[in-house]
């Protein structure tokens, strides 16, 4: 049987002993009649999940026979879901078992004592009011069709579903903290059971053990360093052989085994790489050196199956596609994308900000759920060296007053604060694009087109402070510019139309040759500016009716690869500049 997207879901945290539940499930709208049969884990709205239709539909029911392998019989079995939007509850064997609130990160749930050695039934109720603005959906249209910036819903399962097998006596967690400065690994983590009495760990460099940690455990939780010896290593310089980044992106593999007595109970495979992101001087420094952002606007959609990837090999072939047009990065917008994602950019070298989908109107409800997911995130990805910045909001969406009112710019310094009470290793903005608090890095969004404009605005550093993009200020009033890095991170937003979409951008391009000098245009401005020190185009390819792609939805280049190249480097003109 031909299993979806059947890759290991959650490759920062690999365990042998695990079953895929992706497949067909039985299915219904409204009431649990399971009348239908869809395909996990694609949204009904998606072609692939076998429904393909754009109706709203605020309860959802799947329904799924298992059968447990005989090797996972007597251990404990964990059901995790990797997303499912936006709120659910989860039955087995007609037992409820939990209820799960926040459509962008995954949770799981122990199931043991309701199963039975055959013949088990999960059954999923999803809840996902379309009007409901509270909800951070990022850019699900809460309207029956896509228009403008928004796109298609997806409600209910668009992540993986799975189960695993674990003794009662388990790592639940880790968290690993490199530190190049002092060549050493902070590792803290978390145990299902007081009864573990030792966690040993080892760490691996191309398959050579380079480091050994073995820690008598007095209680659950707990914390160690680990240091790398630069002779086991056989380097003389670390910050040259040893450091992640997207040119070099070295990766030291980790293996957790869990003890009870002599016993080994648990065993965990992890990775991590030695990577340092930091601001000094007012520069962006990766590894203590500074580095210049060339990142992509990637909303993660995709034409048959929305915001679930169809394969895990797409994610491999976007990164592949954008690092050819020259590009070491992406802003993930509006979106909490898939570990997977995250994991081929880790392996691959490609950096990766991290942003959470926006809700739409401000309340205390408002701040309770858009928190809760937000440091959900931060704890699931925290291990992953290609992120490398953190956005909680973006462009004052949910906080539409923020330049005046009080509780919406404490709210967006409380997420910045929160952000770094959780990781001290990554910068933070406030609110990308302009209204900032107290960013880390002042990030404008600027979709001027014309080149003259462009060179005048970033020839000074008092002309960007002074620019308001779409009329509001960079700061919001009270706070003020601190010296932080400038980087440009929404423009462009070229709209050329090639394939079947009717759409729009931000401008228009008639020809092969006109697109290639608008985005020359555009570019090239912000490369010869002394004061940007990055930037995020609008964006990797087409998404329904936006059009403004440098790709079309299903991932074609609108133009040869090697100019777009060309000219992220400096090295093209258009004719009448040559």
């Amino acid at each position: 049987m031909n299993i979806p997207r059947n890759e290991y879901p959650r490759p920062q945290f690999v365990r042998e002993e695990w079953l895929s539940l992706n497949g067909n499930w039985e299915f219904s709208f409204d009431v649990d009649n399971f009348d239908q049969n869809i395909t996990v884990p694609y949204v009904y709205q998606s072609k692939l999940s076998g429904i393909g239709i754009n109706e709203p539909h605020e309860v959802v029911w799947y329904r799924k026979k298992i059968d447990l392998p005989k090797e996972m019989l007597g251990k404990e079995i964990i059901l995790h879901f990797g997303a499912v939007d936006y709120s659910c509850k989860v039955w087995v064997n007609g037992v409820f078992i939990t209820e799960h609130i926040g459509g962008h990160i995954g949770f799981e749930v122990n199931i043991t004592d309701a199963l039975k050695d055959e013949d088990n039934t999960v059954v999923v109720q999803v809840t996902d009011a379309p009007s409901d603005l509270e909800i951070p959906r990022g850019k699900q249209y809460w309207k029956d069709n896509s228009e403008g910036i928004f796109y298609t819903r997806s409600t209910g399962i668009w992540q993986s579903v799975w189960i695993e097998a674990v003794d009662k006596v388990h790592l639940s967690r880790v968290f690993l903290t490199p530190d190049l400065d002092y060549a050493q690994l902070g590792v803290q983590y978390e145990l299902s059971s007081d009864k573990a009495t030792k966690l040993r760990t080892e760490i691996y460099y191309e398959k050579e053990l380079m480091a050994v940690n073995t820690t008598d455990l007095l209680r659950k939780e707990g914390s160690f360093k680990v240091f790398l010896d630069q002779q086991l290593l056989k380097c003389w310089n670390m910050q040259e052989d040893l450091v992640w980044t997207p040119e070099n992106p070295r990766l030291f593999d980790v293996k957790f085994v869990v003890y009870e007595g002599d016993r080994e109970a648990d065993t965990v495979s992890s990775y991590f790489g030695l990577r340092k992101v930091s601001i000094e001087n007012g520069k962006f420094l990766l590894n203590n050196r500074p580095y210049y952002q060339k990142l992509l606007l990637d909303q993660g959609y995709w034409e048959d199956s929305l915001l679930t990837a169809p394969t895990d090999e797409a994610f491999i072939k976007d990164i592949e596609l954008a690092k050819s047009m020259g590009f070491n990065g992406v802003r993930k917008h509006q979106k909490i994308e898939d570990p997977r994602f995250l994991y081929h950019a880790d392996k691959m070298g490609f950096l990766v900000w991290g942003e959470l989908p926006a809700a739409y109107v401000y309340s205390r409800k408002y701040v309770k759920r858009i928190t809760d997911e937000w440091m959900d995130e931060i704890f699931r990805d925290y291990n992953h060296p290609c992120i490398v910045v953190w956005t909680p909001l973006n462009e004052s969406w949910g906080v539409f007053h923020i330049k005046d009112k009080k509780e919406e710019q404490s709210h967006s310094a409380a997420m910045v604060h929160i952000t770094k009470s959780l990781d001290q290793t990554r910068p933070v903005i406030s609110n990308d694009g302009w209204e900032h608090t107290c960013s880390d890095l002042v990030t404008i969004h600027d979709y001027e087109w014309n080149k003259e404009i462009l060179k005048e605005r970033y020839r000074t550093l008092e002309n960007v402070l002074q620019y308001a993009p779409g009329g509001r200020p960079l700061f919001a009033h009270g706070w003020e510019y601190k010296g932080q890095p400038v980087l440009v991170t929404e423009f462009g937003g070229i709209s050329y139309k090639k394939g079947n979409w009717e759409g729009w951008g931000y401008s228009s391009a008639t020809s092969d040759e006109d697109f290639a000098k608008r985005y020359h245009d555009v570019i090239s401005p912000l490369l010869k500016s002394e004061h940007v020190q990055g930037f995020c185009y609008t964006e990797i390819t087409d998404v329904e009716q936006e059009i403004n792609g440098l790709c079309t939805y299903d991932r074609k280049p609108k133009i040869p690869v090697e100019i777009i190249r060309a000219i992220n480097e400096g090295r093209w003109k258009p004719e009448n500049e040559r």
